[in-house]
């Protein structure tokens, strides 16, 4: 589908369906099927191998490591500088091609903005056109990560993790977010688990450094050794598609055995984080289609074919967040006709926030496809409210304290209006995110302090400068944190 073509938010795929689309560009666990052979044709992927070279032969390919609708992802050795990369190889169609050049620009904007890599968003290296028997190839070679955090999630046994490594994660993405909505007025459009990469693999056998795996390079004499590892690389992916095939949205099982072992990788993993994936991307002046999100992931203006701007990227921030502490998706509609897909979400949406808006039920270009006059569903009579704080302590297990403290930064981000969402800055400096440990230290605790006080005062500062359009004032925070908090209090009596 053509990316800047506008239209109603349909099914589509649901971004290849969401069970589809598990890949990334830049690294992280191949678990998807694989993409078939039928768009292997002109205008289609480009057919890549195991030692094929790109760019002069400066970028050889090692191994898949995923892909999506619009290209495929590969780990490459970059034999100019000597370090590992992820090669995302475009299908050459005219628009998947215009797509890249968008993805391109809003990529080098990201890179020069952040010169030292400190705003966990990917980096881009390079790009080149490469031509073969499909028609010519818009390539991006971006900085090498490790395992999304969908892995990390099934690494947890669908169980959660723990709080306060829920919240390492989150301060990372929310700085992603902070950077790329004040700083640069874009919209990722896509926050899923799948395009939040860590720094590093979790398990340190499947690195690809620390395995020393052999290099598979176009000058070595040793044919032998390569196609032993082309064999043995080849072996892997067929055994990852074949278990993949059989888990699809499933929840698979942790053999016994290795469940100690996952949650001792998992306490010692390293969990900072980058946002990956443009391809979806925009500019809050400059939108190329309504159809954004994939489908958990998105919110009710979107369902809805209202106007969006960068707090849609907070709604789904705050599912993943969920997503994190549970190891269950927030909102997890049925499949099926759009009109009962759409109508369900809803319906979910409410039965844990309460009922919309009816000014913002009946604002969308959709609208009445699901709901009358009065802002009730069509076709949903009985919606079983279970607010969030209860639906943390009865199905979770969280205790009181716990389930308390994560539904005050929650319900606050999943406001169905818009506006009334606080930001990536403000959701930063939120006391669930930005509470001192008590097992901290009396001189790190002071140190902590003074660099919030910075921190504080740099914020304001670029706030008051930069906000524009997307800003809320700080009486409307005041209102919405409120707000958000009374919500959820008549459900939860």
């Amino acid at each position: 589908m053509d990316a800047k073509q506008k239209q109603r938010p349909v099914v589509e795929e649901d971004k290849v369906a969401a069970e589809e689309d598990r890949s990334s560009d830049s690294g992280g666990e191949y678990t998807s099927e694989d993409e078939g052979t039928e768009d292997y044709r002109r205008g289609g992927y480009h057919a890549v191998r195991i030692g094929d070279a790109f760019k002069n032969g400066r970028y050889v390919v090692q191994s898949k490591l995923g892909w999506g609708h619009f290209s495929t992802v590969w780990l490459g050795w970059d034999t100019q500088k000597s370090r590992y990369v992820a090669l995302k190889v475009q299908k050459s169609a005219q628009h998947y091609t215009e797509s890249a050049m968008d993805e391109i620009t809003i990529l080098q904007q990201v890179a020069e903005g952040d010169p030292e890599d400190q705003k966990c968003v990917v980096k881009l290296l390079d790009h080149f056109k490469h031509s073969g028997p499909n028609g010519q190839h818009v390539c991006m070679v971006f900085e090498y990560l490790g395992d999304n955090l969908l892995t990390l999630i099934k690494y947890s046994d669908y169980r959660g993790l723990p709080i306060h490594r829920v919240k390492e994660i989150c301060i990372n993405i929310l700085q992603g977010l902070d950077y790329l909505h004040r700083q640069l007025s874009i919209i990722h459009t896509d926050l899923k688990p799948e395009n939040i990469l860590l720094l590093s693999v979790i398990d340190p056998s499947k690195d690809p450094i620390k395995s020393k795996t052999p290099l598979i390079l176009p000058n070595s004499r040793d044919k032998s050794s390569i196609e032993s590892a082309v064999s043995r690389l080849n072996a892997n992916m067929g055994r990852e598609t074949s278990a993949a095939k059989r888990a699809i949205l499933e929840r698979e099982g942790i053999k016994m055995g290795s469940r100690s072992t996952r949650q001792n990788l998992l306490a010692s993993a390293d969990l900072r984080c980058k946002l990956v994936d443009f391809g979806n991307a925009c500019w809050t002046h400059k939108q190329f289609t309504t159809d954004i999100q994939t489908r958990q992931y998105r919110c009710p203006e979107v369902v809805l074919g209202s106007k969006y701007s960068t707090s849609a990227d907070l709604w789904s921030f705050a599912c993943i967040c969920f997503e994190l502490a549970t190891g269950d998706v927030l909102f997890d509609p049925l499949n099926g006709d759009s009109d009962v897909h759409f109508q369900d979400h809803l319906a979910l949406m409410m039965e844990l926030l309460g009922m919309m808006p009816r000014k913002i039920a009946l604002g969308g270009r959709y609208s009445r496809d699901f709901f009358n006059k009065f802002g009730d569903l069509r076709h949903i009579r009985r919606l079983r409210f279970w607010p969030l704080n209860k639906v943390l302590v009865e199905k979770y297990k969280f205790s009181e304290r716990d389930a308390s403290e994560l539904t005050e930064f929650l319900v606050p981000i999943l406001d169905f209006v818009p506006e009334k969402r606080p930001t990536a800055a403000q959701c930063l400096l939120h006391p669930w995110i930005n509470r001192i440990p008590c097992s901290l230290e009396p001189n790190q605790a002071q140190e902590t302090q003074n660099s919030q006080k910075k921190r504080d005062k740099d914020e304001k500062e670029a706030m008051e400068i930069g906000m524009r359009n997307i800003a809320i004032n700080a009486d409307t925070n005041t209102a919405n944190s409120s707000k958000g908090l009374k919500a959820i209090t008549p459900l939860s009596k």
